[in-house]
């Protein structure tokens, strides 16, 4: 369906801007007007990292007059595959600055401003209520409720993106016309079900494929122009090269949002089984390197089960481990392979998979089970840097 503008024009426009933007001006449906609205326009891009690094480039590109940026974070060396806001002499800086750094140099007329924080329940009403339009790029559902229900309580409208290796999803989502995520989303799903891409990793260029078209919407938003992606979900699909867009239909029986929740507890980060298996049952990376130690010296003795997925296995490893993939404790096989008369310990990268692997191996009767917190991340941080991270 067609929108009005969400933006009102500003009161004109500059000689550089006119020169500036003279292919925009010369599209009959965006034209002055459309051109002025953009730069009336105050977006918030929430995130400045695979898919905000290619949207606020081209939301600064296309003109847009006030970009906020929320981002806490550093900029990480593995972030450069994708994150092309972000450069080399970047690494280690505030990611809200270094893109700040990129808007002003694609773009020297954009008002940038920079919200260097985390948001939570606290915040989120306030920092959204500025602006006219908000960009959802965050990786994690937690966060992907908290926009949704805060820019529903706000009636604001919003473009929403998610990436997943090769698999890419874009919607708009706006209460006062159409869906919201809840409608395409009831409920998170559980918890270790869907790998972040920090574990399971996204195809660079796929980022700027689903960027690009989330500031398209962007586009259409502010300026009343074409058909958003209001109450459609469309699917990229880059090793077929494929788009299908699926209809998103309203809950008539949802029950309205008036307040924010507790997102952390309505996803969670594990599952109940899970954290009660790793409730007592956590080693430190520094605990796992004093058993090796001991198992070296034969005065223990355990099975330590890597849970990760092959090619992360190519990548770093703690010495003396044992592949034995996630998916293979859900489905049973794993128990056929682990020892009965040895204590088993279990990592993934950060804690979370080996937790729910836990939770299977003592269900299955090995109480004796522990995992290592923090996994291998931890171990290439405090125990061995010679090895990479990812």
């Amino acid at each position: 369906m067609s929108l009005p503008p969400l933006v009102e024009p500003a009161a004109e426009l500059t000689v550089d801007e006119v020169r500036r933007y003279s292919r925009h001006l010369i599209i009959p449906d965006v034209g002055m007007d459309g051109q002025k609205r953009l730069k009336n326009a105050k977006v918030l891009v929430v995130g400045a990292g695979g898919l905000g690094s290619p949207a606020l480039m081209y939301l600064a590109a296309a003109g847009v007059g006030t970009l906020g940026v929320v981002e806490f974070d550093a900029v990480d060396e593995s972030n450069l595959q994708r994150q092309i806001i972000h450069g080399q002499s970047d690494i280690g800086r505030s990611k809200a600055q270094s893109a700040r750094d990129s808007i002003k140099e694609v773009n020297p007329y954009v008002n940038v401003v920079l919200h260097e924080t985390r948001l939570d329940n606290d915040n989120v009403l306030d920092v959204f209520s500025g602006y006219d339009l908000i960009v959802d790029g965050t990786d994690n559902f937690a966060t992907r409720y908290m926009v949704n229900d805060a820019a529903v309580i706000l009636g604001k409208p919003y473009v929403w993106g998610s990436i997943f290796r090769f698999e890419g999803q874009v919607s708009v989502f706006w209460e006062k016309y159409g869906p919201q995520y809840r409608d395409l989303y009831p409920e998170p799903p559980p918890p270790g079900m869907v790998p972040s891409c920090a574990e399971g990793g996204v195809l660079g260029v796929l980022c700027a494929s689903i960027g690009s078209i989330m500031v398209n919407e962007a586009i259409k938003l502010i300026t009343g122009i074409g058909e958003p992606l209001l109450g459609r979900l469309m699917v990229y699909d880059a090793l077929e090269m494929s788009y299908n867009t699926l209809k998103i239909r309203k809950d008539p029986n949802a029950e309205p949002i008036t307040e924010l929740i507790d997102y952390e507890a309505f996803c969670g980060a594990v599952s109940d089984e899970a954290a009660e298996a790793a409730a007592d049952a956590t080693i430190s990376v520094t605990q796992l390197q004093d058993w090796l130690d001991a198992r070296e010296r034969g005065e223990r003795d355990f099975t330590l089960v890597d849970v990760r997925e092959p090619n992360e296995y190519e990548i770093n490893r703690i010495p003396g481990s044992v592949l034995i993939p996630k998916g293979e404790f859900l489905t049973g096989e794993a128990l056929e392979k682990l020892p009965q008369d040895k204590q088993v310990v279990l990592h993934c990268k950060s804690g979370v998979r080996s937790a729910e692997a836990l939770a299977v191996a003592k269900g299955a009767g090995m109480s004796d089970a522990v995992h290592v917190g923090g996994g291998v991340a931890a171990w290439v941080s405090q125990i061995d840097p010679s090895q990479p991270d990812y």
